[in-house]
């Protein structure tokens, strides 16, 4: 090989590493910065809020299903408090969470990343059933065409666009009144699982930057208030 492209070649690589070493650097810096951002929202409302790996979270929250998806999972970045809705305190736990999923093809195998932000609710009502609200899928309406049950609503306009599920009828009907269809169609997409008396909100796909924390405390919180006060009062009955 000539002198020639023996420099050409070091001189590319050595683009590469400096563009290696200052994306590392940048990353660095935006993961700091996200760092000390969740830290004040934590430190301005009372809460704790801790970098480490959370051990006991997958357990705690098995329920549900994204804290089970892949391997090496951990919650970090954990937030933890209450947070007062209708003069109930809720104790509350959001931060970001990482999982890796490997795949092999025979020969190879490779391994992905998967980064999210969550916010989970538990509510004051152990015996409260489970409900799951979602944007209806292309999958979900063959499933309804095979007969697999979801459950529909006199809004047509609403049932096209959400897949309803729960552990008791009575209850989702009874929660998603016709304000709250209004509330759910005029919202950003949001899945909404509702296990074991707790409430978990997640993208799935990615971490929400630190200021979108609160506005998705905020929108779970109104969508918890529109329930009829006759639910409410029932299940504290049931508490009692």
């Amino acid at each position: 090989m000539d002198t020639a492209k023996v420099i050409g070649i070091a001189a590319f690589v050595a683009v590469i590493l400096v563009i290696i070493v200052f994306a590392s650097i940048a990353a660095y810096k935006a993961e700091k910065a996200r760092i000390a951002a969740l830290a004040a929202i934590a430190k301005e409302r009372g809460w704790s809020f801790s970098t480490a790996p959370d051990r006991s979270h997958d357990e705690q929250y098995r329920d549900f299903s994204t804290f089970g998806t892949g391997h090496s999972r951990r919650a970090y970045n954990t937030i933890v408090g209450t947070h007062e809705i209708n003069g109930d305190q809720h104790p509350i736990k959001m931060g970001d969470y990482l999982y890796k999923i490997t795949t092999h093809n025979g020969k190879n195998s490779s391994t992905t990343t998967y980064r999210l932000s969550y916010l989970i609710i538990h509510l004051p009502y152990p015996a409260v059933p489970d409900l799951l609200i979602r944007a209806e899928n292309f999958m979900d309406k063959i499933g309804a065409a095979m007969g697999f049950d979801d459950i529909d609503f006199e809004s047509v306009e609403f049932s096209k666009k959400f897949l309803v599920k729960s552990s008791d009828k009575r209850f989702a009907y009874d929660v998603v009144t016709p304000q709250m269809m209004e509330f759910l169609m005029e919202s950003p997409k949001k899945s909404i699982d509702q296990k074991a008396g707790r409430i978990c909100i997640t993208l799935g796909t990615r971490r929400w930057k630190p200021e979108e924390f609160i506005p998705q405390l905020d929108w779970i919180s109104s969508f918890i208030d529109l329930w009829p006060d006759h639910v409410v009062r029932d299940l504290q009955e049931r508490t009692a």
